[in-house]
């Protein structure tokens, strides 16, 4: 009983002493982190903090959180993506959004800062606190699940990740198993394109859950005149494109939403954003008047996770289900 004892103290020493592993982020620095972190902040809330929290990833502060850990936006993607009960624990913030607060970022104690590309002119500072590694999450660098993928291999959590892709797998099999007539033959064969409705019409580019959805039901995105260069985009996961542009759309499945920083963002509310931007769009709009067309919530699908990708699969079936009727 003694040397079981002794060999648990040893292993609760050995766990406590912060191994660390170098890596070199996607920024290309040279971070020391920790083998396994148990204090995390994230620096983006849909893009980082929910992949991490779906990966069992300790986090403990996200960046645009109150003190008591509500929203200071209009969304709380915890909540909407990953269905976390809005009286769970809280986890707190580090500031609002445009304004880190470096005391309250000390007071959590991280043992690992996780900040995307668009965060490089706070590394330094932010190191002072805690290693920060940078993940790629811009349009130009990100796809489908590669942002909670490259995090699951860097934090070591990759077996978590397969379970989630073996739940993700069995739901597409079976949706290809009910629907196979709905859905494309072959990789490719059909086209597909999301649109978000801001203050104007862009295309979601691809780095979301719902674009790896998408992808891997068979469709393939669409491309279209107007569209921005992923390069010259400031937004992870939007491109602007003209009105005319708009109005000609025609995929062989169109979904839309309005942002996640709309009054609202149900199916209403995105025709009234059509209404404003392109009258007259559900007679002259080709997906509109044959039936494909689908609404998406944008709190739900835009981030690059596993349960984003599950939140799409849901919504192409309810227009699965509805056109096989």
């Amino acid at each position: 009983m003694r040397r079981l004892l002794m060999a648990a103290l040893v292993a609760l020493a050995a766990a406590g002493t912060g191994r660390a592993a170098e890596v070199t982020d996607d920024a290309g620095r040279r971070v020391q982190i920790p083998d396994q972190p148990q204090r995390v902040v994230a620096l983006h809330e849909p893009v980082l903090a929910v992949p991490l929290i779906e990966l069992g990833v300790p986090v403990v502060g996200i960046y645009g959180r109150g003190d008591d850990g509500s929203s200071l936006t209009r969304v709380d993607f915890l909540h909407e993506m990953l269905d976390r009960p809005r009286e769970a624990a809280p986890i707190p913030g580090i500031g609002p959004v445009g304004s880190i607060n470096l005391e309250k970022l000390r007071a959590l104690r991280p043992d690992l800062i996780v900040g995307t590309d668009y965060d490089a002119g706070k590394a330094r500072a932010l190191s002072a606190v805690a290693p920060v590694y940078l993940q790629n999450a811009s349009a130009a660098t990100a796809h489908g699940f590669s942002v909670q993928a490259e995090l699951a291999r860097v934090l070591h959590r990759e077996d978590r990740f397969r379970e989630l892709r073996a739940a993700y797998q069995a739901r597409l099999d079976g949706l290809h198993g009910r629907f196979a007539d709905g859905l494309p033959k072959t990789p490719g064969e059909k086209t597909y394109l999301i649109v978000m409705l801001t203050d104007q019409a862009n295309v979601v580019a691809g780095m979301s859950g719902a674009v790896q959805a998408l992808e891997d039901l068979g469709y393939r995105r669409a491309e279209i005149a107007g569209e921005g260069s992923p390069r010259q985009s400031r937004s992870m996961l939007i491109l602007p494109i003209g009105a005319e542009s708009l109005a000609g759309l025609n995929p062989d499945l169109l979904l839309v939403m309005t942002s996640f920083a709309a009054p609202a963002r149900d199916a209403a509310a995105a025709r009234a954003a059509l209404d404003r931007l392109s009258p007259g769009w559900d007679r002259f709009m080709a997906p509109a008047r044959e039936g494909r067309l689908v609404f998406l919530d944008s709190a739900k699908v835009t981030s690059p996770s596993v349960a984003s990708a599950m939140h799409t699969l849901d919504a192409v079936e309810g227009w699965l289900a509805g056109t096989a009727r």
